[in-house]
């Protein structure tokens, strides 16, 4: 503990503010979670993180640390003794004359630190963490809300202030028209706090599972739709997936592949709801027995000329 220096564990400066502390802990805690750093050194340096910034966020205890380092905690007990023993001899003679300035210091810090007076243990009440989780959820979920079950590791602190991780389980609801992306912010449902403080938030990342059929664009969703020659040439009505189940889609006539169609207001639904957007694919069917053959041989009797800007 002797040799740990909180600030140069955080990259902050000793004056560093307290929002400065907040950014470059989240930062550095991201890097170096073993979720994510699988690295040998990676766990220490995030635990050695989170004591740092346990003791730099709150000013009582950073006070303490400032005067006595990384033995802190015995020091400002040391003081509390101090204090309570020269209460106990106040006026007691001049024995204690060439100490008494120096008492005075203790006392100013130990009674500033906990709320004066000395009597009773020193409790640093702070609120508990926030707390960011990301989570996967079904395109679906976005078009109709849902209620899920999450399960993930919660920080919180013990009562000697080290950092512990408890696996929590939360139900949680997933409004409509959430985005790619989004946040949910759940009041109340983060890390513990730490002697009697209130809980901190949890923070929910929203990503979208994958899906082979459709791609997201903030609030609008997109479709490849496969198509027959003749569905293009001649029109067709075709029945179409969409998040929600199946629609049946009128294809115009003389259609190309490569012609998008809007379907107004079926995108992920918002205060301006997205849309959704098929992008017609015209699929060639194999000319690989003489059925097929013979279409092709008739077609090419037409005297159509897909290139006519190639001309001369």
């Amino acid at each position: 503990m002797a040799d740990k220096d909180y600030y140069k564990i955080l990259g902050v400066s000793k004056d560093a503010d307290e929002a400065t502390i907040k950014k470059e802990y989240r930062k550095r805690a991201r890097q170096f979670h073993p979720d994510v750093n699988q690295e040998a050194a990676a766990e220490q340096q995030f635990k050695d993180l989170g004591e740092a910034y346990d003791v730099l966020k709150d000013p009582e205890k950073r006070k303490a640390y400032d005067a006595y380092g990384a033995d802190w905690k015995h020091g400002a007990e040391r003081a509390k003794h101090q204090q309570q023993y020269q209460r106990s001899h106040a006026g007691a003679g001049s024995g204690f004359g060439g100490f008494s300035s120096g008492g005075a210091d203790y006392s100013d810090f130990f009674e500033s630190m906990f709320g004066g007076g000395g009597h009773g243990r020193a409790t640093y009440r702070q609120k508990g963490e926030d707390v960011d989780v990301a989570i996967q959820i079904p395109l679906v979920d976005a078009y109709r809300g849902n209620s899920r079950e999450i399960t993930f590791q919660m920080p919180s602190v013990t009562a000697d202030g080290r950092r512990e991780y408890k696996k929590k389980t939360l139900n949680i609801k997933i409004p409509k028209g959430v985005k790619q992306g989004g946040r949910i912010r759940l009041k109340g449902q983060g890390g513990e706090g730490f002697q009697g403080g209130e809980h901190g938030d949890m923070y929910l990342k929203i990503d979208f599972e994958p899906n082979a059929r459709f791609e997201v664009d903030g609030a609008d969703v997109h479709l490849t739709l496969p198509v027959a020659p003749w569905e293009a040439a001649l029109g067709a009505k075709v029945k179409v997936p969409t998040p929600t189940g199946s629609i049946h889609l009128t294809i115009p006539k003389g259609s190309a592949s490569g012609k998008k169609m809007r379907l107004k207001g079926q995108g992920i639904p918002a205060k301006v709801p997205g849309d959704l957007y098929v992008l017609l694919q015209v699929v060639l069917p194999p000319a690989d027995d003489a059925k097929a053959t013979a279409v092709y041989e008739a077609m090419e009797g037409l005297g159509f000329d897909p290139r006519p800007s190639f001309s001369g």
